[in-house]
């Protein structure tokens, strides 16, 4: 009779996230328009001269041929996903920072820094997109968190596994919400806001790949840590055998 094959760490990760996945409610703000008292930066005093509301559309005079409602709702969804991405870029920093370990602190250092400075670019491409549409985007850091569909984990310092198996949730929490988006665009003729989404969708689902990639349980160092330890260490599903020295 075999024995029974033990779970790897990355079944156990991709058990979490399917987990956390399944719980994901995914729902968009788009009933947060104008001004809101319980929201950061909204009840400040100051001397400024008020041109538009926070999350509303100009009525006309915006060079895009879309209805107000359309554009509106559209530039609301958007800043939901800049928001969610400031969220990420946030996360990844802190993840960029902390790198260690023999597997980690280069090639994985130079991953997220790869995967921070995409996601700059996808923020300032979407933000740019809700001003072509008219509409004020959310600026303030607390309101960003607050209105995101991505929350960042908790403070302090984690392993790289778990840095990375929040990292690869937060990736594909933004890709079914960016594909909901594509899809309504598609519905309401703004087709410029898909063609828009459609780039950042794909980088993202390269994102997910990547680090998917890391978690995989075929590594170097955990194949080699048997050979000194004797502590059964798995390569890929099978217990790791201290008597094969070619493993």
């Amino acid at each position: 009779m075999k024995e029974m094959q033990q779970k790897t760490t990355k079944d156990q990760d991709i058990e979490l996230i399917s987990t956390n996945m399944s719980n994901f409610e995914g729902t968009f703000n788009l009933d947060k328009s104008g001004f809101d008292q319980n929201l950061p930066g909204h009840t400040t005093e100051h001397k400024m001269i008020m041109r538009q509301e926070p999350r509303t559309v100009k009525e006309e005079g915006v060079g895009i041929g879309l209805p107000q409602d359309v554009r509106l709702e559209m530039a609301q969804m958007l800043d939901d996903h800049q928001c969610a991405l400031t969220v990420a870029l946030h996360q990844y920093n802190k993840h960029h920072w902390l790198t260690e370990g023999a597997e980690a602190f280069h090639s994985l250092h130079h991953l997220l820094d790869e995967h921070r400075d995409k996601t700059q670019d996808h923020i300032d491409m979407v933000g740019e997109r809700v001003a072509r549409l008219g509409c004020v985007p959310t600026a303030h850091p607390v309101t960003q968190h607050e209105l995101s569909y991505l929350k960042h984990e908790v403070e302090g310092r984690y392993t790289m596994r778990d840095y990375l198996r929040n990292d690869l949730e937060h990736e594909l929490k933004i890709q079914e919400m960016m594909r909901q988006t594509i899809s309504r665009a598609h519905q309401l003729e703004d087709y410029g806001t898909a063609e828009v989404l459609q780039e950042v969708l794909l980088d993202r689902e390269d994102f997910g790949y990547h680090i998917l990639s890391v978690l995989e349980d075929d590594t170097l160092v955990r194949g080699m840590n048997h050979l000194l330890d004797e502590n059964q260490d798995l390569i890929r599903n099978q217990p790791a055998n201290s008597e094969d020295k070619l493993q």
